[in-house]
């Protein structure tokens, strides 16, 4: 699909206008806000404003994430107390509702073939040793038990994962304790060609995408609106909008535009910028042996987001296979960002909280300096502990996306570094932020409908019927019972592609 005429790098929202949203940041937050509200309130004006000269150039292009469709199923950070799927549970509903989503949106024609961003990949993961073996047979006894996972096997038979995943035993020599689960109703997401589509649903009902719009103001009047001001990329003029409410999807830069908008629910928050390599190939008698997204155990004193993992990509109809991350550090918030974004954030309200988190947080940074220091031998000596034959001739190391891990006040610890995804609002609902990392872009839907009941209570009433026709698992809890869970999953396959 071709969104070309969708979108406009010119100087024309400038002027005494009044839109009823701006969505500042061209990702997946803003394209799924912006598809929800093209559906439910039609008639409302939105402007979506984007600094670099394409969508999803961040954190949501397709090799600035591992694609992994989060749904609770391989995530073994999710669960480090083997006995407690709350958290595995909350996302893998959230993610249900994404699928229900994005397939009402291709039945009814918004969204082109669920192939060009959504395909079926079966999640895994593998341990090593008796400790991992008996958190993950544990694990395993608990999600059984939630008709979630229901469908979720496990094996600790060598024989059997070589089926489930050739690459991971050819070459193996190593006699020790292996266990794997494997749920092959996983999905790989090109969340950068979903928020292409999804903004063109937009742009169809009248929305205006403005590219290379960087927005470097917040401000609201006495009359109550936002006066949205910033800088056109394209001729190095000022631009300036006003706007009845503003959503901040702008990645790692959201805190920022948050602090220079003075909203009292920002105060306090910083963030901690990390970045990612990871290795990759397109070798097709390679790629062509995996068909899974395989993760395991992180490295002691790894952040959550460093769990290592083996995925099948697949972006713009192409296989490949990525492995990692291996964690990278800058003070940009963005990849194409700069130098001194992170000191940019920092106010005398959060500095006790960068303080207190890196003093709480050592293992981290020595795992970090470790990581920085790391050869590429090293690194691809880690692949081989997935993938024993892997040949360094087949695979290539590249910097993927950007995150600012948010950094949170705390009574009793001064601040807490966390990693997951935070939605900000200021009091009076009229200004909203999203702040963190994963799951983010795989419960978007789930987000941006809290957002709505968040910051539109008189319209959310009426928006209902529409929202729940688009999820149902809104009205009916996806995991209410077997059935349930059953009834949702075979509505899924009903559109090609989304297994």
């Amino acid at each position: 699909m071709d969104h070309s005429e969708s979108v406009s790098g010119g100087t024309g929202i400038d002027g005494p206008e009044v839109v009823d949203v701006v969505l500042v940041g061209g990702g997946i937050m803003s394209a799924t806000l912006g598809a929800l509200l093209a559906r439910v309130q039609p008639d409302w004006s939105i402007v979506m404003l984007e600094r670099l000269g394409e969508l999803a150039g961040e954190s949501s292009g397709p090799w600035n994430n591992a694609g992994t469709g989060h749904a609770g199923l391989c995530e073994l950070n999710y669960m480090p107390d083997p006995g407690d799927s709350a958290k595995a549970e909350d996302i893998g509903r959230q993610f249900h509702l994404s699928r229900q989503f994005w397939a009402a949106l291709v039945a009814s024609g918004y969204l082109p073939a669920p192939a060009t961003f959504i395909n079926p990949t079966p999640h895994m993961d593998v341990v090593f040793g008796e400790h991992d073996v008996d958190y993950l047979r544990n694990r395993f006894a608990t999600l059984a038990r939630s008709p979630l996972f229901s469908a979720m096997q496990y094996t600790e038979d060598p024989a059997v994962i070589r089926q489930w995943a050739p690459l991971l035993m050819d070459g193996r020599t190593d006699a020790g304790p292996i266990a794997a689960t494997r749920y092959e109703g996983g999905t790989d997401v090109d969340f950068g060609a979903l928020t292409r589509a999804l903004t063109h649903t937009m742009t169809e009902r009248g929305a205006r995408v403005h590219l290379r719009h960087e927005v470097t103001g917040l401000a609201r009047g006495v009359d109550g609106l936002w006066t949205v001001t910033g800088r056109n990329r394209n001729y190095g003029n000022r631009f300036k909008i006003r706007s009845r409410f503003v959503f901040v999807g702008a990645g790692g830069y959201a805190l920022k535009l948050l602090q220079k908008a003075k909203i009292p629910e920002a105060r306090g928050y910083a963030v901690f910028p990390l970045g990612a390599q990871f290795l990759r190939t397109d070798n097709p008698d390679v790629v062509a042996r995996h068909d899974a997204k395989v993760y395991s155990q992180a490295s002691v004193g790894a952040p959550p987001m460093s769990v290592p993992h083996l995925d099948k990509r697949v972006v713009d109809g192409n296989a490949s296979l990525m492995f990692g991350p291996y964690a990278t550090f800058s003070t940009r918030l963005l990849k194409r960002g700069r130098l001194v974004d992170l000191f940019t954030t920092v106010r005398l309200r959060n500095i006790a909280p960068l303080l207190a988190v890196g003093i709480q947080n050592l293992p981290l940074l020595r795992y970090l300096i470790g990581e920085l220091l790391s050869s590429r031998k090293r690194k691809f000596a880690q692949l081989k502990n997935f993938y024993p034959r892997a040949d360094p001739a087949d695979w290539e190391l590249f910097d993927a996306g950007q995150r600012a891990q948010l950094i949170k006040p705390h009574p009793h610890e001064i601040g807490v570094l966390t990693f997951g995804t935070e939605l900000v609002t200021g009091a009076d609902g009229t200004i909203a932020g999203l702040l963190g990392a994963s799951p983010g872009a795989s419960v978007a839907p789930s987000v941006m409908v809290d957002l709505l009941a968040t910051c539109f209570p008189t319209h959310y009433e009426g928006w209902e019927p529409t929202l729940r026709t688009l999820m149902p698992g809104l009205e009916t809890p996806v995991d209410a019972d077997q059935h349930a869970v059953d009834t949702n999953r075979e509505r899924a396959r009903g559109i090609p592609g989304v297994a």
